[in-house]
Order: structure tokens, then sequence, then C-alpha cells
């Protein structure tokens, strides 16, 4: 008798039979197990059926897949993906409306399937389906399946994209372009339009030439095609040479995209799902992108143009004074005038502009404060020429290094991130909020800078504690430039020494022989408690995103731990779920018994995979793994860093093992300090006895030894 690893319990039916109570040994050919079963309904031909998932997607079972059987789960005989793809390749093509219909219909479903998939394309299915679309015939629901087995199929990356021909893409914008389409129509017109960019260079420009970007925008105030248009324009924006990005950035401009987006999307009645908020930051990001060139374009000495703003940043800072009429005069005032502006090269202040980034960026910044902040500016110039000298804050040193700064804390000139939805509200409520931004961090910084009093020998430790400011601005997520500057009046130099010290434990009133043994003995609590906790939040569960070659149809699984801590509950889910999933939904279980380890980040074997944009850092940083026998893995890729630190120390937790991530460390100093301060509290308020009358010349001793349990 085969070990009891090899045998699965499951059931098996069949449509208007009684289903079978099957032990499925997993060492036997999967044909053989398929003909027991037709067996026991007394079906012959047993080649020309297979065995499927009766729940979830109802996915095909092969010698591949057959391992992710578990005990328990109920299966479904079918007629075999070879068999199922001709039936349905000639119905759809049968001169019966309904019949057709019903065909598609089935058709859409199983083409999630993969092995449906390569059976269906192997016979030549997507070029009927391309022909379909082109002929122009089809409408209303029967389009809808069409598209929708189309993209699914291509999905799998079976066929290339660069098949596709032209009369079919100008089919498929047709359906964009005209105004009263149906919205599933529309959806996956979209869809299939974004992919086809992605994914083929030549399809780029056809593409292009058939969809305009005004003709999407037009579509952002329907609620439920925003998240596809937005996606598509960002696959053009994405996909476009880079001479074709700015042309396209002054056309969303002039289509008023960014207000479209604030008012309809932002600001409108519904709440903004993940996949948009995705779509939100790769806009945002694209959008600072377009800063790359003059980030990292060089300051040239000799270019006359360039050095004229340089000149006019003079001219307005010091109300267009006369200059004298000599040569050597006029040298000497425009050095003493440099100074005064704060450049570090005082006699050619072109060369501060020549280290890369922020190259012209930072001089284009500040020309902007210049004229369109120019109050602003002519006060912090004089305010700052009329201190003492080793006070003085150097706006133009200061103005370089905070644009390099908000290059690097905005990422201007990196790729978006696959599993990032981090986008800034503010920065879509102005034209310019680039510039807008620049100019309130310029004045925070000339703010902080008084109130640290620092001096020049002090301007490393001032731009840390702006960096501070900002990003704790940021993720408090401002939705304008007004609140940015509230929040950021707020957090004052005294605030964030505040902030920093109710953060961390004062090294030098924690380090005396009593206070380290109450740690220590604290210590064994703490993690326990910190365990349970994680053991908990794996007990509630969590909805991962599967990643795939599309976004706009967002798939997500569900994953939990069971009560007694023994098995782990997983299963697909339609959408994003609002509360904690019932394990009744979740069709799919681990024995914790047979995990036998868990791997992060490029360790992941579904990190080792080829696949474009997704194996950036940040997607890296939160993946991870789960291995079990028989040499199986669950790979999850957590929402964010929060819920990756949570599963992370939680399986290593329910593994036994050490909980090592930055979370359980910075939760554990945090912890022991709160518990330390209470007991030491404790200790302040106790009431010590009197000490008797002391004896004359001799000092009494009193030895007191304090219960820190």
């Amino acid at each position: 008798m085969p070990p009891p690893s090899d045998i699965v319990k499951v059931a098996i039916e069949w449509p208007g039979a009684n289903a079978q109570l099957m032990e499925i040994d997993q060492k036997k050919p999967l044909s053989s197990i398929i003909r027991e079963v037709c067996d026991g309904w007394s079906l012959s031909g047993s080649e020309q059926f297979a065995l499927r998932y009766a729940d979830g997607p109802q996915l095909y079972i092969t010698e591949q897949s057959r391992s992710e059987i578990k005990n328990g789960t109920i299966l479904r005989l079918a007629i075999s993906p070879a068999r199922a793809a001709r039936q349905l390749l000639d119905r759809i093509q049968s001169h019966g409306i309904d019949a057709r219909l019903e065909a598609l219909k089935e058709l859409a479903k199983l083409s999630a399937d993969p092995t449906f998939a390569t059976e269906f394309i192997s016979m030549e299915g997507i070029g009927t389906l391309a022909r379909l679309v082109e002929s122009g015939t089809h409408f209303g629901e029967m389009l809808a399946f069409t598209l929708t087995a189309f993209l699914e199929l291509m999905d799998h990356g079976i066929v290339s994209w660069d098949l596709i021909s032209l009369s079919f893409i100008k089919q498929i914008a047709s359906y964009v372009n005209q105004p009263m389409v149906d919205i599933s129509i529309l959806q996956r017109s979209l869809a299939i339009l974004e992919s086809m960019v992605l994914n083929s260079h030549s399809l780029y420009h056809r593409v292009a030439q058939e969809i305009t970007v005004g003709q999407l925008i037009g579509h952002l105030s329907n609620q439920e095609i925003q998240t596809y248009a937005i996606a598509l324009i960002n696959a053009l924006f994405l996909k476009a040479p880079e001479d074709r990005r700015q042309e396209m950035a002054s056309t969303l401009a002039q289509k008023h995209l960014r207000s479209i987006i604030l008012n309809h999307v932002i600001r409108g009645n519904r709440p903004i799902k993940a996949e948009m908020a995705h779509q939100l930051y790769v806009l945002q990001v694209l959008t600072f992108n377009l800063l790359e060139e003059r980030m990292m374009t060089k300051m040239d000495p000799s270019d006359q143009a360039q050095r004229d703003i340089i000149f006019e940043l003079r001219r307005i800072a010091f109300d267009g004074e006369n200059d004298p009429s000599g040569t050597e005069k006029r040298k000497a005032m425009y050095t003493k005038d440099y100074k005064m502006l704060g450049f570090t090269n005082h006699v050619n202040p072109a060369m501060d502009f020549t280290q890369t980034p922020p190259g012209m960026l930072a001089l284009d910044n500040m020309l902007y404060l210049a004229k369109l902040h120019q109050d602003t500016y002519i006060r912090i110039v004089l305010e700052n020429s009329s201190r003492e000298d080793k006070h003085e804050c150097p706006f133009g040193r200061c103005a370089i290094e905070l644009t390099r700064m908000l290059c690097e804390i905005l990422q201007v000139g990196e790729l978006p991130n696959e599993g990032c939805n981090d986008y800034h509200p503010m920065f879509f409520t102005h034209d310019r909020a680039w510039e807008e931004f620049f100019c309130v961090c310029i004045q925070l910084l000339n703010k902080t800078w008084k109130e640290m009093r620092a001096t020049a020998e002090d301007f490393n430790k001032v731009m840390q504690v702006v960096r501070e400011q900002i990003t704790r601005t940021l993720a408090m997520k401002p939705s304008s430039l007004d609140q940015l500057k509230g929040k950021l009046r707020g957090l004052s130099y005294s605030e964030i020494l505040r902030l920093r010290q109710s953060e961390r434990m004062s090294q030098d009133d924690f380090q005396s022989p009593p206070i380290i043994e109450l740690r220590e003995r604290i210590q064994p609590e703490i993690l326990e408690l910190i365990k349970q906790q994680r053991l908990n939040r794996l007990c509630e569960g969590s909805c991962f995103r599967k990643l795939g070659n599309r976004r706009r149809q967002e798939k997500f699984w569900f994953c939990r731990l069971s009560l007694n801590h023994k098995v782990l509950h997983y299963g697909d889910l339609d959408e994003s779920p609002q509360g904690e999933v019932p394990f009744e939904l979740l069709t799919d279980k681990i024995p914790v018994s047979d995990i036998k380890s868990v791997v992060t980040g490029k360790d992941c074997p579904h990190m080792k995979e080829k696949s474009a944009l997704k194996q950036n850092k940040e997607v890296l940083e939160q993946a991870f793994s789960i291995l079990y026998d028989p040499d199986e893995n669950l790979n999850f890729v957590a929402p964010n860093k929060y819920e990756y630190c949570i599963w992370t120390d939680g399986l290593c937790a329910l593994l036994g093992r050490e909980m090592g991530s930055d979370l359980t460390r910075s939760d554990l100093d945090t912890l022991i300090s709160m518990e330390m301060k209470l007991r030491l509290l404790d200790l302040e308020n106790i009431t010590i006895p009197e000490a008797p009358p002391p004896v004359p010349k001799e000092p009494s001793t009193y030895n007191f030894t304090y219960n820190y349990g």
C-alpha cells in the first residue's frame, strides 16, 4: 500500500449521476484514474474525458498540476480540453445565433484555463476569433464574450501579439472611438489595446495612430471605464519614444487631463480601488520622469542663454540695480551678489550646476520661484544676506541640494513599480505641481535653518532634518499643496526632535546593570506577545493580488491560518474582500506540518521567472514563498511592507524560527521601552518608609532590593 501522502480523498461529480467518492493514488497515471471514473458510470472512451475542479476557476487537472489536489476537493468529470476546444470552435462558427452566443459565453470562461487555451490556439482559434471581430457583424453580448475570450487566450503568452492584423486593430480602436458603445465592450477593447502597446513595439505605433489622447480623456467621466482609460494612457506614455513624451505631455495638459482626473477620479464619489491607485501612481511617476532630461543635463558655462538665467536671478533679487560702468567694478559687484545669492562658486556660479543630478533642473526650480513667487524669493535672499555670515542660509546651495533630494524622494527617472499604489493627490491639484512643491520645500528649508540656528558647518544636518520633515509629511498624503504647507508647519525642528526622542530609547538612560537585567527579563515576554499578534493576524488572513499580464481585471486570492494553527487555507476571489473571508470559501489548504521552509526576495520561485516590470526592487522586497512537501510552493507578493513583515514573521513563528523583520525589531524596542517605563514608574511610586534616626558616628546603610518582575 502506498504511503498516506500519496493518497488523496476526493469526490467526483458527473451531471445526472450520484457523485463518486474516490481515493486517488497520485503515483498512478492520470489517464488510469480517469478510466476508473468513467467505468464507475459505464462511460466508454475515457480518452475523451478529463477532470476539472468543480469550484473556483474550474481548471483542468493535468499531470503537472495534479499535485495541487487536496483531501476533500470536489472534482468534476468533463470532456477533454481538445474535445471541448473542437466543439466550441465549431459552435462559434455555426449559423444559429443562440447556439453561437452560448458557445462564446462558454469559451470566454474556459479561455482562462492554460490547458484548454493551448488546445484551442493549436486549432487556429485565435485567428477565428479575430475574423469574427474584423467582420463587424458581432454586437452586444456576443461581441463582449468574443473580446473576453480573445484577451484571455492572448494573456497566456502562447501567441505573439505581433501577429495581430492592422484590420483587427482598427476594428478594436473603432469601439473606443465610437460615442455609444456597450461598457463591457469598451472595457475589453481598452484592455486589448493596452496589452498590444505593452507587449509589442510595432503595435504601439499602430495603436498610437488609431487612438488619440483626447478620445481617451473623454472616457474618464465614466466611472466604469476610468481605470481602463488611464491604463491605456499610461501604456502609450510609457512606450512612447523619448522625443514624443514631452509632446504627449503637452497634449495631456492642453486637454486638462490633470483637472479631469482630480474632479472625476480623486474627488469622485467612489472610493479609489487598488488598481486605480496604481494607475494614478504610474501616471505620477511618468509625469515626474519628464524631468529626468533636465536633471541629467549639465550647465554649459559658455552658453550665454544659460548664463542669462543666472543674471536674471541676480536682477530679480537685487531689483535691477544699476551696474557700475567699469568692468572690474562690475565683476566685483557680481561676485558679491552671487555670494549673497548663496552660490558656492562666487566668481562663476554656472559651475554649481555642472553636477548631475540635479543639473539644470535646480536652475529651472530657482527661476520658477524667482518669477512666480517673487516676493518669497526676494525675502529669502535678502533675509539671509543681512544675517551674520556664520548664520546665513545659502539660497543657491540649498536650492541645488534640495532639488537633488526631491528627485531622490520622488524617484525621478525610475520606472514604475508593479506593486506600488503610492500616488499623492496633491500632485494632481496644480499644473506645475513639481515646481510648487519645490517652492514650499525651499521655504521649509529656510525656516528650519533658522530654527536650528545653523551655520555653514551644519548644512548636512539641516538637509537631513528637512528630508525627514518632507518624508514624514508625504506619508500623511496631504490632499492639496495648502494642506502640505499646514502639515509642514506642524513639523518644526523641535517637533522632529520630540518625535525622534519618542521613537527610540535613549541609550544613556538604559545602560545601568539593573535596567539591562530588567530588559533581558522582559524581552521573552514581549517576543511571545509579538508572536501571538503575528499568528492572530495570520488567522484573520490577508488578500493578495495575482501578478499577471493585465492589471485591469483584478484577480485576488486570500490566505489565512486555521484557528488551531495547523492548516493554511487559501483560494481565489472574484474581488478584493471587505472583511474576513470564511474558511468555507477557501478551497485549497496546506498542512503546516508539510511546510519545509519560507524563502524571500530573489530566492522565491516566482521571482526567478522572466517578467517585464515585475522584478523591480519593491516587488522583490515584498515577495515570499512557502516551500512544502512534496516539492511544491505557494507564492506571495505582499500588498505592502507591513503585510510582508506580518506574514514572514508569522510564518517563522509558526515554524518555530526566529522572527527577524524590521517591524519585529521596531515593535520589540518600542514595547520593551514602554514596559520598562511603566515598571520603572511603578518603582518611583513606591513609598519608602522613613529611616530610623541615625546613630551618631555610624551612618546607617539601607539596601533596597526591588522586584523587577
